[in-house]
């Protein structure tokens, strides 16, 4: 079993934090490589994903300095799915295992070792996933556990807080480059590889520099992405809806009639601008859903590429 490690980092906007990542990359990696642990051609490879600051040629400079560094510079913003399997696709023919993780580092590098140790006994893909979320606040803690929640109750095959810290094997990336899909969520794909998997437990820490470039409206377009493009279950809670809707209509004839006999027959205003109000948000509601779906069908029949590199610099090179 080959020793060569590859840590995967998407970048954007992060020429803030770079200077303190590499440098804590740096130490862990010839940490690793001393204790024989990894192979000395080790590489740390930086993924640029269409960043508008300096973070390309803080890349550039690091592999200039060192050639433990290397970049990937894509030709536009991809987005962080993208740009990740960009990275991952890249450097398998050089990888025996690739771990992907975040520019921030606030996922605890030292669980690198008990990742490493996990394939070296056979297994293919190990999770990071993080043992609290204690430092969250109560609304992104309720809301990511229940997004967790919600995916697996739909169908979504996924690991609870989990994100995309993990080790992969060269076997396991080479199953991933089959699923051809444009509209990535690497979270739930990659659970559907198969192949033996484990866990490692670490502790979320603060950024190391920079600003998060997640905000609530990306974290929430990426929720809908992993929603729709795992699954197909919201549209068939759309047909039992509309057929728990129908039933209440017949209800309500029912009803009409049975007042109309009794002589009453006003109907109440409220009632029925309720009930048009009602009708025409879940009419809306629905389109919606069938609408995302329609887009993403129509997204996946262009093919377009999933991504372009414009350049991949790298000692092997």
């Amino acid at each position: 079993m080959g020793n060569i490690l590859y840590l995967v980092i998407p970048c954007y906007n992060e020429e803030e934090a770079l200077p303190a990542t590499s440098a804590r990359l740096r130490e862990k990696m010839h940490s690793l490589i001393s204790e024989t642990k990894i192979d000395e051609r080790s590489r740390v490879i930086f993924v640029n994903d269409g960043s508008k600051d300096k973070t390309w040629d803080l890349i550039e400079e690091l592999h200039q300095e060192d050639k433990l560094f290397g970049g990937i510079n894509l030709s536009r913003n991809r987005g962080h799915q993208n740009a990740l399997l960009a990275g991952l696709l890249t450097v398998r023919k050089y990888a025996d295992m690739v771990i992907s993780m975040d520019a921030d580092l606030q996922d605890d590098i030292d669980a690198v070792d008990e990742m490493i140790d996990k394939y070296k006994k056979g297994i293919d893909i190990v999770y990071g996933v993080r043992s609290s979320r204690d430092k969250d606040t109560f609304f992104k803690k309720a809301t990511a556990e229940g997004y967790y929640k919600m995916m697996n109750h739909l169908g979504g095959d996924m690991v609870f807080n989990h994100a995309d810290y993990r080790l992969m094997s060269k076997r396991a990336i080479d199953g991933l480059a089959q699923y051809g899909e444009v509209n990535l969520f690497l979270r739930g794909i990659v659970p559907m590889i198969g192949y033996p998997t484990d866990v490692v437990y670490y502790e979320r820490g603060k950024r190391v520099a920079g600003e998060s470039k997640y905000p609530f409206g990306r974290m929430l377009s990426l929720a809908v992405e992993g929603i729709t493009s795992l699954s197909t279950k919201p549209i068939r809670m759309i047909t039992f809806l509309g057929f728990f809707i129908f039933l209440v209509s017949i209800g309500m004839l029912i009803y009409s009639f049975v007042r109309h006999f009794m002589g009453a027959t006003i109907v109440g205003w409220t009632t029925l601008m309720v009930s048009v109000w009602a009708i025409g948000g879940l009419i809306l509601l629905s389109l919606g859903v069938v609408g995302e779906y329609i887009g993403k069908i129509y997204l996946e029949t262009k093919a377009r590429p999933r991504f372009i590199i414009e350049q991949f610099i790298n000692e092997e090179n």
